[in-house]
């Protein structure tokens, strides 16, 4: 009798282990034949379940206290900024009031464009059941193009943008996704670089190119350009806008809608980057 309640006697010294906490540990039934060794092969699936579900709850804590650390570090810079020029502006420090202004305006541009693409990130990771209509690419690239020559008048951007197959998708963050691309052209190049804009159908989806004629892009792997805040050390020398925000975004938007996104260098110079998005 006692032979028989030795895998039950296992099954309680594993429970344990667990309870304290080591959730690593297996209960290792003899055979499924019994009813205690299908009761072991059930505890097993569920420790596995259970295990995975505080894995994945840790990843996401560990991911959450690292973009408060980073997001915090971020809107540090240019509040200290900001206050830095107030204070000396009300001890009358500084003799050019304007340049004192335009620099506190500016600082508070940055960190306003920081705290919508934090927002923005936000509210991708709580989505859940996404909303999806079908989606002209080729219309929203018209649009986007427009809205990039408003505010960068002395660029020059071509488009090529036929009529393509519509993309299931939501259109507002699709919208988006052309809107960073194309920022992140116009601030990552010099003056007078040229911008170019194509949108073609492709089997299976549509594809979305944006290239420019500038640098290329930094060394390293250029998949890290989608990771949040991430940015190159001559990005940061160089002391570009921006958090490394904006493409996080467009990676997120474009996993989201499950597509896929690249960056590479062009062959004959500049950076080329690269939205599939099934149709």
């Amino acid at each position: 009798m006692r032979i028989g309640l030795r895998p039950l006697d296992r099954m309680a010294l594993t429970a344990g282990k667990i309870a304290g906490g080591d959730l690593s540990h297996r209960v290792e039934p003899e055979t499924d034949r019994t009813e205690v060794g299908r009761l072991g092969m059930a505890l097993n699936r569920m420790l596995e379940r259970l295990e995975e579900a505080f894995s994945r709850r840790e990843a996401s804590e560990e991911r959450l206290r690292q973009f408060l650390a980073d997001a915090s570090h971020e809107l540090r810079t240019p509040l200290s900024s900001i206050r830095g020029y107030a204070e000396l502006y009300r001890m009358g420090a500084t003799e050019d009031t304007d340049t004192a202004m335009k620099r506190i305006e500016e600082e508070a541009t940055r960190m306003g464009i920081l705290v919508e693409d934090l927002l923005a990130l936000a509210r991708l990771d709580e989505i859940r059941d996404p909303h999806r209509d079908p989606v002209a690419l080729d219309a929203l690239a018209r649009d986007a193009v427009s809205d990039a020559q408003a505010t960068a008048p002395d660029r020059e951007i071509a488009l090529d943008a036929p009529a393509v197959p519509t993309v299931l998708g939501d259109p507002d963050q699709l919208r988006q996704v052309l809107a960073n691309l194309l920022r992140n052209a116009l601030v990552h190049t010099p003056r007078g670089t040229p911008i170019e804009v194509a949108v073609r159908d492709r089997d299976e989806g549509v594809e979305v190119v944006v290239r420019d004629h500038g640098h290329g892009l930094p060394p390293g792997d250029p998949a890290r350009l989608f990771e949040r805040f991430w940015r190159s050390e001559a990005g940061r020398e160089r002391g570009r806008a921006g958090a490394g925000l904006g493409l996080a975004i467009v990676g997120a938007i474009v996993d989201e809608h499950g597509g896929s996104v690249t960056a590479a260098n062009a062959s004959d110079g500049g950076a080329v980057f690269t939205v599939r998005l099934p149709s």
